[in-house]
């Protein structure tokens, strides 16, 4: 069983447990799952306290953060199940050998894990990336006492804070979930050598894979973590999303302790951010993805797509001069970001959930009297349909139904008819019975990026199974994009009919989308399947 895809949102209009909590329905109005979301606290004087800069030697006090778990306590939360609360490897000008600079960071840790532990959210999101200059937590070259110690030295110091940090992280939560916005995805050019280490000690992030080491030499079972592949930010194409998720499961491991290879395949996540501003920005921007000939928005819709089925779990949303909601952050636009980039909205809802977007994409048509149902005798309720090529198809007696053809295996004896008794919402159905594997097919014109939107109804009698498939003609009406055919079940319900329904999006030249009511394992004439009531929507 795959794990639901999710995506998570972040960028410059983040939320505190404040704003969380004031604006938790109109942030859940959104196409997300859940959010990083920061922590501020108050010190004894009542001055404010992030929590973000974890990496530094000053002292906090648990009671100091009692405000934001009474904040998402108070969180009404109903659609984001996934919320993690932010810290960050800043200022990160605590040396690795400071014993009591990395009590102070151990002890942040603590808190952040404490603070999704009793708020009950999922866990934490960390920052690796250094913002305070000349600060650099996992560069070897940025340390103070670099002159003192070799490389080796502190690639082993590092391992042993990891092992301190997720140790005071897993007693406070021990099923958390630690999501980064990269791991060792960030050192992928280190792999392929005989040692690592000749390539990280020049790495900006060099020492961060000792680090992760150490989570994964003390972290439980139960706890995940996450590598958000920051560098996805560019990527468009489904390829580049396959490719680096095979890098962060497979070449990774060779930044990994040999002892802990097997624990990082268990619990390390593949995940990726998209950077929506790349689909914004001028091409002129260094930041900019091009629409490869269609829209910027298609791109964001298919490139989002992919990354959520390359992904493990979760792909992060990573916004900066717009907002998805309200924020006192002067950098960022007051247009959201549907004002600015139109389209964008429904691109995110479409890739996290087509079925759900298809559903409301329906009913909002249907309100509009725009719905038209491009399957021909859809409820197989007429002996004469006008075929696909505008010439008339009549029924013959004894045949499949009006406007509908037939295939099924060379040793399959199946019958195939219009039964005008049976049906779901009025009278007549396609039947078929004793067929070893075969189907119902029809043929509609569409179009390379049509959304299209398919339901039928299925009653099912004696040992017999059903599903619809969907698969692509040229516009010569020649097979093709075989490999992208999409596969719909019926829905595990005990009612009499079951209801049928997926999406399918139309791949690089196509020009007919062919549905096939699709049967099989029926050995005697008692195994019947009926489908009625089909639908063929254009959402797009």
């Amino acid at each position: 069983m795959r794990l639901p895809k999710k995506l998570i949102a972040t960028g410059w209009d983040k939320a505190d447990t404040q704003r969380l909590r004031e604006n938790i329905k109109l942030m859940e109005q959104r196409p997300f799952d859940g959010v990083f979301f920061s922590a501020v606290g108050k010190n004894d004087a009542g001055a404010p306290v992030q929590l973000r800069p974890a990496h530094s030697n000053q002292a906090w006090k648990r009671e100091w953060f009692q405000n934001c778990i009474a904040d998402l306590k108070a969180t009404k939360f109903t659609r984001f199940t996934d919320n993690f609360v932010s810290i960050g490897a800043n200022p990160g000008d605590v040396d690795w050998f400071d014993d009591d600079g990395w009590k102070a960071v151990v002890d942040h840790w603590r808190m952040a894990a404490w603070i999704a532990k009793q708020s009950g959210t999922q866990g934490v999101h960390f920052d690796p990336e250094p913002y305070t200059k000349p600060y650099a937590q996992f560069s070897y070259q940025a340390q103070a006492e670099k002159g003192k110690h070799t490389f080796n030295e502190y690639y082993a110091k590092a391992r042993e804070r990891g092992q301190q940090v997720m140790q005071a992280v897993v007693e406070e939560y021990p099923g958390i979930t630690v999501y980064c916005y990269f791991m060792n995805s960030v050192n992928i050019s280190a792999t392929g050598q005989k040692d690592p280490r000749q390539i990280l000690v020049q790495s900006g992030y060099g020492l961060f894979p000792a680090f992760i080491d150490g989570w994964l030499d003390v972290a439980p079972p139960g706890a995940t973590f996450v590598d958000g592949c920051e560098t996805a930010y560019h990527f468009n194409s489904e390829r580049e999303y396959i490719l680096h998720a095979l890098h962060m499961k497979i070449a990774c491991q060779e930044l990994v302790a040999p002892e802990n290879r097997a624990k990082y395949r268990a619990q390390v996540q593949a995940s990726f951010g998209v950077y929506l501003d790349a689909y914004w920005n001028p091409p002129t921007s260094p930041w900019h993805i091009d629409g490869l000939g269609g829209s910027r928005v298609e791109r964001l819709r298919i490139n989002t797509t992919s990354a959520l089925q390359a992904a493990d779990e979760y792909v992060w949303i990573y916004g900066e001069k717009n907002r998805w909601w309200p924020t006192p952050n002067g950098g960022v636009n007051k247009e959201t970001w549907p004002e600015a980039l139109p389209g964008s909205e429904d691109a995110l809802r479409f890739a996290r959930d087509p079925v759900e977007f298809a559903r409301a994409k329906i009913a909002e048509m249907k309100k509009a009297g725009i719905l038209i149902n491009l399957a021909r005798n859809a409820d197989f309720g007429s002996d004469k349909v006008e075929g696909n090529t505008g010439v008339q198809q009549d029924w013959k007696e004894g045949g499949a139904p009006a406007g509908w053809n037939v295939w099924q295996v060379s040793d399959s004896q199946g019958v195939f008819s219009w039964d005008r008794e049976v049906g779901a919402s009025a009278k007549g159905a396609a039947r078929a019975s004793k067929v070893v594997n075969g189907c119902f097919i029809q043929v509609a014109d569409a179009k390379p990026g049509e959304l299209h939107a398919v339901r039928a109804v299925v009653r099912l009698q004696g040992e017999s199974a059903a599903w619809v498939r969907v698969r692509w003609q040229t516009p010569e009406n020649k097979w093709t994009q075989v490999g992208q055919d999409v596969i719909l079940p019926v829905e595990q319900t005990d009612d009499e009919w079951r209801e049928v329904f997926g999406v399918a999006a139309v791949p690089e030249g196509v020009g007919k989308i062919v549905l096939l009511l699709s049967m099989a394992n029926q050995s005697a004439a008692q195994d019947v399947v009926w489908f009625d009531d089909v639908e063929l929507y254009r959402l797009q």
